[in-house]
């Protein structure tokens, strides 16, 4: 999940727990904001009672005025308790036959040598009705200030993490590794950003120069180990056509020729994967899929044959590539289904399918062999990686390496999908720019 979608959830979440918290506690608080409105409102009527009482005087001993509809009551009584009240409280009182809740205020004082007590009451009932249409009013409110901080949220986080999400689009989605090209710096006024910016620059720079020092070192040895080795096979072979030579010396010359067979073999094996990587072969060739595997058959049946397996190539023959280079894409055949032959199991059976998926063409090559541990499938494209089952074959490690620096030449994706002694399906998915039907 994105970070931006993340921190979205999360202010959404945070403002749903907001609103619930509130939709719970709405009803307590309306509550006590009518009950303080009613009792500032009790306090303001005895204010101006005892103001007109002061001045006026008591002219009755005693009144008790209500409301018609008895929601609200004044009453004024002489004192024969004689103490000190000064109170605001909820209390029934029985009115013409009806019992009603009121919130009534109740205080004495002295006027005139006579104690008086004043009530004035608020029938708690009709408090009551303000707090739904309170509550209602306050929700609409909440959820209108929810909804828009949500959207400012949305929109400060888009404009926060806009740089971060440039940086992971121009820097490190999309670029060839290692040619990352030059760099572009990106706008931002968060200072994280920017020095997150920054590393990863100094970070490619650092990659982007090891990799090429790296390229040029393997292409150079290459090249300088072809000629000391070709001249070695030269002089070996001029010594086997001297007449007096001993038997046991040939066998060691022979020795010593496949050694330098097998150094010329990887010479060129690691020449032909620094050319790849460094683009040196043109992508103009046009074939079809089922000749090329046919031309990997042609030239490897004999293999087939000293191990007794079938090999079936079920390949539309309306199918061809297009834009990609000749040599490469049979080497890259050829490496798959010789490596199918030589990890198979005898009788055992190589299958080569295709399908389609979206716009992609993925071509399967399927063996019956000894298959690939699930520990040892993070490095089956690393070079000179040679695992246990594959320790006494005539192998240098380098078979798959260079089937993944020919499909990486040419945007196409490796999936490998393996089954210890079981066997393993290579599945080759080509973009719809190198496929053409005819």
């Amino acid at each position: 999940m994105k970070l931006r979608t993340k921190l979205t959830l999360f202010n959404a979440l945070s403002k749903l727990v907001i609103v619930t918290l509130f939709v719970l506690l709405l009803p307590l608080l309306i509550r006590d904001i009518n009950q303080n409105f009613t009792d500032n409102k009790l306090q303001k009527q005895k204010s101006k009672i005892l103001r007109i009482i002061k001045t006026s005087g008591i002219k009755d001993n005693l009144y008790a005025t209500y409301s018609p509809l008895k929601e609200e009551f004044y009453s004024l009584d002489e004192d024969t308790v004689n103490e000190h009240l000064d109170t605001i409280k909820n209390e029934k009182r029985k009115i013409e036959g009806d019992t009603i809740a009121y919130r009534i205020l109740s205080y004495n004082f002295v006027t005139a040598k006579k104690n008086y007590l004043l009530e004035i009451g608020k029938s708690v009932d009709s408090i009551g009705e303000t707090s739904a249409p309170l509550q209602n009013i306050a929700f609409v409110v909440l959820i209108g200030m929810i909804l828009l901080t949500i959207l400012a949220d949305v929109f400060y986080t888009n404009r926060v993490l806009n740089p971060l999400s440039l940086i992971i689009k121009t820097k490190l989605i999309g670029q060839k590794f290692p040619n990352f090209g030059l760099y572009k710096e990106v706008k931002t006024t968060t200072s994280d950003f920017q020095y997150l910016d920054i590393s990863i620059h100094k970070m490619i720079e650092t990659i982007e120069v090891a990799f090429q020092k790296e390229r040029e070192f393997i292409s150079n040895a290459s090249h300088e180990l072809m000629t000391p080795i070709s001249i070695l096979q030269s002089k070996i072979e001029n010594m086997f056509d001297e007449e007096d030579i001993a038997d046991e010396l040939k066998v060691r010359l022979l020795e010593m020729q496949k050694i330098l067979n097998r150094l010329k073999s990887i010479t060129k094996t690691l020449l032909l994967i620094s050319q790849i990587e460094n683009e040196q072969f043109l992508k103009e060739d046009k074939i079809s899929i089922t000749e090329l595997l046919q031309e990997v058959y042609d030239e490897i049946n004999v293999r087939l044959a000293d191990k007794n397996l079938t090999f079936d190539i079920l390949v539309p023959n309306d199918v061809v590539l297009v834009n990609v280079n000749r040599f490469l894409i049979f080497n890259l055949f050829f490496n798959l289904v010789n490596n199918a032959i030589k990890y198979n199991k005898a009788d055992g059976e190589i299958v080569i399918t295709t399908e389609s998926e979206g716009s992609n063409f993925i071509v399967n090559i399927t063996d019956t062999g000894m298959g690939i541990s699930a520990e040892d499938m993070p490095f089956i494209f690393n070079r000179f990686k040679k695992f246990r089952q594959s320790m006494q074959q005539d192998s240098f490690g380098l078979g798959l390496p260079i089937v993944k620096s020919i499909a990486t030449f040419h945007n196409i994706k490796i999936e490998v999908d393996s089954v210890k002694d079981m066997g393993s399906n290579f599945r080759l998915i080509l973009p719809a720019q190198l496929i053409k039907s005819v």
